[in-house]
């Protein structure tokens, strides 16, 4: 008997998806328009499928590390793109950095841990970064501004959100087939 998990979807209009289109919450009908509305809504929509990746799962399930000697786990991931948000404010101003919020390098994967107040803590902490990093943008509605100390173009800063996010998609995919078996985009 196998130990991994029967591969399932939720979905049942198109079996490689993850939910059907009229319950999937990332399709807004009409896509936007203009190259600043279409990067912001690439972003929500990676926001949202990392939340749905990890919807339905308790705090084991999502502290659970993919293989060894990875700490990656789909609460770190969580953990991760809170730095990392943090941290593209640093990219943005002009001031001092703002500090890690977990500590030291690899902490926001290691303390990823199997405790429901960690993972609490991990989404109240990421809306919390992505709020101001939002609205520190916002500001500057012109892509070709080059914005912080580095000078650093808005266009790539959206771009590389937009590739983070969708990066850690891949791997939330995979954690959530290891995990329960549920595939889908």
């Amino acid at each position: 008997m196998s130990e991994q998990p029967a591969r399932w979807t939720q979905a049942t209009v198109y079996p490689d998806m993850w939910a059907d289109p009229a319950d999937d919450p990332r399709d807004q009908g009409v896509s936007p328009d203009g190259e600043l509305a279409t990067l912001q809504d690439f972003l929500t929509g990676y926001r949202m499928t990392l939340r749905m990746k990890c919807e339905g799962l308790d705090a084991e399930q999502l502290a659970r590390r993919s293989v060894p000697p990875s700490t990656m786990s789909l609460l770190g991931l969580v953990r991760h793109l809170v730095e990392v948000e943090r941290d593209w404010r640093n990219w943005i101003s002009d001031g001092d950095p703002l500090p890690k919020l977990y500590g030291e390098r690899d902490a926001d994967f290691d303390g990823a841990v199997a405790e429901q107040a960690v993972v609490d803590a991990a989404y109240v902490d990421l809306e919390r970064e992505q709020a101001p990093t939002d609205a520190t943008l916002a500001e500057h509605p012109d892509l070709g501004e080059r914005v912080g100390k580095n000078g650093i173009a808005v266009r790539e800063l959206m771009v590389h959100r937009i590739d983070e996010y969708a990066r850690h998609c891949g791997h939330a995919d995979l954690l959530r087939e290891c995990i329960d078996g549920r595939v889908g985009q």
